[in-house]
């Protein structure tokens, strides 16, 4: 068991689920995407760091670096976000496709 399937493995098994679900959606992001832990949280990289993930209390974090946030501004309205995270509380339904959507600009800011 890796370091990522502990992380996970470690909550209980609804978030465990939306977790997984992340996972996969950052692991198919591209072929070379390399998963790892890295400020104890999962991790994807791709030349540089493209995205993190991370359970919290009431809500799934997830750190993309600013450029994603500012570009989907818009679609990201009503969720908590900062400089480099945004926050999608497990209360409302998780936005797997805009999760993707940005996975796949970060794919296309890092391979360029």
């Amino acid at each position: 068991m890796n370091q990522v399937d502990q992380y996970i493995s470690s909550f209980p098994a609804d978030i465990q689920k939306i977790l997984n679900k992340v996972r996969q959606l950052a692991l198919s992001a591209h072929p070379d995407t390399k998963e790892a832990m890295k400020y104890n949280m999962p991790t994807y990289v791709l030349k540089k760091n493209i995205f993190h993930f991370a359970a919290n209390k009431n809500h799934l974090g997830i750190y993309p670096t600013p450029a994603p946030i500012e570009h989907f501004k818009e679609e990201l309205k009503g969720f908590q976000t900062s400089k480099g995270a945004i926050q999608f509380p497990y209360n409302e339904t998780i936005p797997y496709d805009l999760i993707a959507r940005i996975l796949e600009f970060q794919v296309k800011r890092m391979t360029v």
